[in-house]
């Protein structure tokens, strides 16, 4: 079950109309805090929303353990391939990542990198898994978030507003 969706990322510069910035690609990278083979998670809509079915690569996480957590965000219809994550890291304050689950998955996340301000970003993250379980984890980036808006800065995407720039839900089991 994957949801995707994607539109354009307003720069500072005026830019030309209808000009999208497109994200293809997330890769969601987690490493054991104390060691051990990293788990990536990866969605991939080369030709973009609407188009052939994206490929979606989940995975299989240890229990009771903490993960350090990096986002990658990439357009790879562009050549070279355009690093987004670039630009979400330098416009931080334009931007912020949400992380959220089915209740079934016993896992909980923290933001670590801020912006400016001192606000979450949202592309590293610590994530700890709690007992076996298995659920949806989605993952929203969100342009333009009003972020000192109601429990936005801890997570919850609900007063969030702004515009959604890609929205995926991986599979994930707890074991």
């Amino acid at each position: 079950m994957v949801v995707a969706l994607f539109s354009s990322c307003k720069k500072d510069e005026p830019e030309p109309d209808n000009e999208e910035e497109l994200i293809t690609t997330l890769i969601y990278t987690l490493t054991p805090e104390n060691g051990g083979t990293s788990v990536v998670f990866t969605f991939r809509d080369l030709d973009g929303d609407g188009g052939e079915v994206p490929v979606i690569v989940n995975g299989v996480l240890a229990a009771n353990t903490t993960y350090d957590t990096e986002i990658q965000l990439l357009n790879e219809a562009e050549t070279p391939t355009e690093v987004i994550t670039t630009e979400v890291k330098e416009e931080g304050d334009e931007h912020q990542l949400f992380y959220s689950q089915t209740v079934d998955l016993d896992m909980s996340f923290a933001y670590v990198d801020v912006d400016d301000n001192g606000d979450p970003i949202g592309i590293v993250t610590k994530l700890e898994t709690g007992v076996a379980s298995s659920g949806m984890y989605k993952i929203t980036l969100r342009h333009e978030p009003n972020k000192s808006a109601t429990g936005v800065s801890s997570g919850d995407i609900t007063n969030a507003g702004g515009s959604t720039d890609i929205e995926v839900t991986f599979d994930v089991i707890i074991q």
